[in-house]
């Protein structure tokens, strides 16, 4: 049984899609290729159970609509696998749709979709589309090996239908009717999972393209399944994993350690939505140090404000942590308490602070665009993020719109309160505000590109020059002002976004 598990070509007029490992959609003007780490663990579960797997990233290729079909329409693969999420699922059901066209030149596959989105709304696809499968939760590794051994025994091949049966969170069409196997469980150990296989999963096509690594080739992992707070009212991968798993600490040095000595990688970033706290991060990082991992790469991870004590700073540095990305979101105490951030603004100034102070470089992440927020609040985040990386206490950001997805207590609370402008999920790309807001929307997106402009200041920028130290530094803050630049554009306004679909 031949299985593709793809990224078939998007709305190129728009930017690149950031779909793959992403938590907040957004198309790019100036590419971030970021590894897919569950698809990719799900490439590895079905090769290694004997299935013939293409990993087919065509965003990352740069691959025309064109390219993809006559790829299939060659391949003539039994299933398709795609990641979906809100803004690009209109585009995925166009193409679900001529991928089912292509029966005329022998290749009609199952066609399943996975993600946030579909978990969220299950059975929209089926409405919309000719999908055959919906993977809900965020174990679609797991589900979807269990679904192609079930799909196997149907073509008469390895396995047998007596001793392969569908788990819960799997949605099909039986009769034209949409049924499914119940709610989707996180009842998976992880540290059973085999190391990912990176190239299988073609792990270089996303080790330099990403602002988020000094040195390359980078990759991600992750150790854990996702977030342990798991609770902010807009993030829409608690609706994948609303419990949090963590893998044993051995299993999570000895993949670093492959990783250090098969592919010579100096930066790895944990993707775990937020890195385990606690004695889990203190044994992590003493084994780090046991073993000399520090001395050869780099390791970033999403931190959590309020989680972590100036000993656990120091600690990381010491074991080799560089980057800690961390959720700020907004300035005004209110906001935060309604959106269940559950820190208080001092506490992240704190944070900030002595994170800086024990040699990492924290990262923060902004959002404009709260339907509560006046101009006047929305400035106060702006002016506390200028401050935060005028002063070195912040080293990098990332400023975004609001949106809120399917799935979230946010949208859930738009609907009740009337605050959403549309439900057409092709503008739900961060490219506007859908939601209802109390002043100009150009003006919050002036507020946005201040953020990145921040960095073109001269306090900035002296900071910058000062704190190089090596070959790396200097490709890095090349790297980081060109993605800078993008950022900018990506903001403009939207008029001059719009452009003709592929599909």
């Amino acid at each position: 049984m031949k299985v593709i598990i793809s990224y078939p070509p998007l709305d190129a007029a728009k930017g690149c899609p950031t779909l793959g490992q992403n938590r907040q959609f957004q198309y790019f003007k100036d590419p971030t290729f970021i590894y897919p780490v569950v698809p990719a663990q799900a490439a590895t579960l079905l090769k290694n159970s004997g299935f013939k797997v293409i990993w087919n990233d065509c965003i990352a290729l740069g691959w025309t609509y064109e390219q993809f079909l006559d790829f299939v329409k060659e391949e003539k693969p039994d299933l398709i696998a795609f990641e979906t999420k809100t803004p690009v699922i209109k585009q995925h059901w166009q193409i679900i749709n001529n991928i089912k066209r292509l029966s005329s030149a022998g290749c009609r596959p199952w066609i399943v979709l996975f993600g946030d989105h579909v978990t969220a709304l299950p059975e929209e696809s089926f409405q919309n589309s000719e999908v055959d499968y919906v993977l809900t939760g965020g174990d679609y590794d797991f589900l979807l090996l269990n679904l192609c051994k079930f799909l196997s025994s149907q073509l008469n091949t390895q396995y047998s239908i007596h001793n392969t049966s569908l788990e819960p969170g799997i949605y099909y069409r039986e009769h034209k009717e949409v049924k499914n196997t119940g709610k989707f469980q996180l009842n998976h150990d992880l540290s059973q999972l085999p190391f990912i296989d990176r190239d299988l999963t073609g792990w270089e096509m996303y080790a330099y393209q990403n602002g988020n690594y000094k040195r390359t080739p980078g990759t991600y992992i992750m150790s854990g399944r996702d977030c342990w707070w798991a609770r902010c009212s807009f993030c829409s991968w608690p609706t994948l994993y609303p419990s949090f798993r963590v893998r044993n600490i051995d299993n999570v040095l000895d993949e670093i350690g492959m990783l250090l000595e098969r592919y010579k990688v100096r930066e790895i970033m944990d993707d775990t939505g937020c890195f385990p706290a606690g004695d889990w991060l203190g044994d992590f990082c003493c084994g780090l140090l046991k073993r000399g991992y520090e001395k050869k790469m780099y390791i970033d991870c999403n931190a959590r404000f309020g989680a972590l004590s100036k000993i656990d700073f120091k600690l990381m540095r010491k074991a080799g942590f560089r980057l800690l990305l961390f959720g700020l979101e907004s300035a005004n105490q209110k906001t935060l308490d309604r959106i269940n951030k559950n820190v208080k603004v001092e506490r992240m100034i704190a944070d900030c602070q002595n994170a800086s102070r024990a040699g990492l470089f924290p990262h923060i992440t902004i959002m404009f665009g709260y339907p509560w927020e006046s101009f006047e609040d929305a400035s106060r985040t702006l002016q506390l993020g200028s401050w935060l990386l005028k002063k070195g206490y912040a080293y990098t950001m990332q400023a975004t719109i609001v949106i809120p997805y399917p799935g979230t207590p946010l949208f859930q609370e738009c609907k009740e309160e009337g605050w959403l402008k549309t439900v057409d999920w092709d503008r739900y790309d961060m490219k506007e505000a859908v939601m209802r807001i109390p002043f100009a929307e150009d003006a919050m997106r002036q507020l946005v590109q201040g953020m990145y402009k921040v960095s073109f200041g001269p306090e900035f920028i002296a900071r910058r020059l000062f704190s190089i130290r090596d070959t790396d530094d200097v490709a890095y803050f090349l790297r980081a002002a060109k993605k800078v630049l993008g950022h900018i554009f990506d903001f403009r306004n939207k008029k001059s976004c719009n452009g003709k679909k592929q599909v």
